[in-house]
């Protein structure tokens, strides 16, 4: 474990990373150190160490590995959920773990990463789950969704109830935040001002009474607003 010495200036967005593979840690650790307004402010080589070190430091953004020695990433996220609700979980992840990222949408996790993806993903995942949004690697959110294609019909006729409620337009953007797309990416396909979704993904979020974008999108799924792929 290490923990960078100094501390972050007010408007620095502070993040805790915790994964037993040293070499992920570092690499991790290097391109967040390299970008302004971003400080790793503590790093943790399994889950129950992790717990301790964000209870201490009180992160904006917790960085979890979903496989760790003594608590897994997702009782992490389940025990931040409790004792540190105003800090952010992103779940690091690898294809082959699919199974978990579906049980984490339960723990009010704000997003998924790849360890294998694109570095600029990673920087803008962080800095949208600190800013109360969230990140969805698309090939990841489309995985998520074929693992709970088992389970919709059970729950396809209470999420379609919830669902009805929303106007036309908020159930459409609602779609395609299921679909994975960004605050912009709606804007552009709706031809609105991106100022204008974001107020309509907060009512959408309000109204279905759901913490973030990963549980509205699997909302979304469950009521048939997001074909399966």
């Amino acid at each position: 474990m290490t923990e960078p010495r100094g501390g972050p200036p007010t408007s620095c967005t502070r993040v805790l990373l915790a994964d037993d593979e040293p070499l992920i840690r570092a690499g991790v650790r290097a391109i967040l150190g390299a970008v302004p307004g971003i400080e790793v402010v503590a790093e943790a080589a399994d889950g129950r160490e992790a717990v301790g070190l964000a209870l201490r430091h009180r992160p904006d953004v917790c960085l979890l590995d979903i496989r760790m020695p003594r608590l897994d990433g997702l009782g992490v996220a389940a025990e931040l959920a409790r004792e540190l609700p105003g800090t952010a979980v992103v779940m690091l992840t690898t294809f082959s773990e699919d199974a978990y990222i579906a049980e984490a949408l339960g723990s009010g996790a704000a997003g998924f990463l790849l360890k294998s993806g694109d570095p600029r993903e990673l920087i803008a995942g962080v800095r949208a789950v600190a800013e109360g949004g969230a990140c969805l690697s698309p090939s990841v959110a489309r995985r998520v969704i074929s693992h709970l294609a088992a389970g919709q019909l059970g729950r396809g006729v209470t999420a379609r109830a919830r669902v009805a409620e929303l106007t036309g337009r908020e159930r459409e953007v609602l779609g395609l935040v299921g679909a994975g797309l960004s605050n912009a990416e709606i804007a552009q396909r709706l031809s609105l001002v991106e100022g204008t979704v974001k107020a309509y993904v907060s009512a959408v979020l309000a109204r279905l009474d759901v913490r973030n974008r990963v549980q509205a999108a699997v909302l979304a799924y469950e009521a048939g607003l997001v074909p399966a792929s």
